[in-house]
């Protein structure tokens, strides 16, 4: 059963998506990442990317954070996030961008906008093929000081080049690393940046 673990939605069950490429992330290994989180999710814009039935970001909505976006490519499971979403009631602080990642985080960057935590979630062979992080360091999207959370198998070699591991924990077969900018180390600033999400009714397509 997947549900909500704490905060203001907690015992709320989610729906599952019937894909074996989505993966929810399991309620012992959520618990130990908000453990983590929980002082940095409370007032935060998020980005919750590859995200399946929406379980983290819809998370991270019950512990207090202000605003989630859901990156979800999959049509299908785009369907199932909403329907989450719905039935905690959390619509009018979430937006569903139904967009293969980069691209989204692309047009992100074009909007000048800036969130404080990212989630990601991808399929493990995609860090086989790609870093995902250096779209998001090009295109500057995370807030000086925010963070990335990054869930990949724990056998998987991925060493980003674009930002700093500063912690990780193990359970199981999976590994939650948490990633952030080296001292001193950032992209050319933008004028006019705005932080975290989008408008209402600028979803994308």
């Amino acid at each position: 059963m997947l549900k909500v673990i704490r905060g203001r939605f907690k015992g709320k069950r989610l729906k599952r998506v019937s894909d074996p490429r989505v993966r929810p992330m399991p309620d012992k290994l959520k618990e130990a990442l908000f453990h983590v989180l929980e002082p940095e999710v409370r007032g935060a814009r998020v980005l919750d990317g590859f995200a399946g039935t929406g379980s983290v970001g819809i998370e991270a909505l019950s512990r207090g954070a202000e605003s989630v976006v859901f990156v979800e490519e999959f049509p299908a499971a785009a369907s199932v996030l909403r329907h989450n979403l719905a039935r905690c009631g959390a619509e009018d602080q979430a937006e569903v961008v139904v967009r293969e990642f980069n691209r989204a985080v692309i047009q992100f960057g074009k909007d000048r906008i800036r969130f404080d935590l990212i989630f990601l979630d991808p399929p493990y062979r995609l860090l086989d093929e790609r870093d995902p992080l250096k779209v998001i360091w090009k295109r500057e999207v995370l807030e000086e000081g925010g963070r990335i959370i990054l869930r990949r198998h724990r056998k998987t070699r991925f060493e980003p080049r674009f930002f700093v591991e500063q912690k990780r924990f193990d359970l199981g077969d999976d590994t939650i690393v948490f990633y952030g900018r080296e001292r001193g180390a950032k992209a050319a600033s933008k004028p006019g940046a705005k932080r975290g999400g989008l408008e209402k009714g600028s979803v994308l397509k």
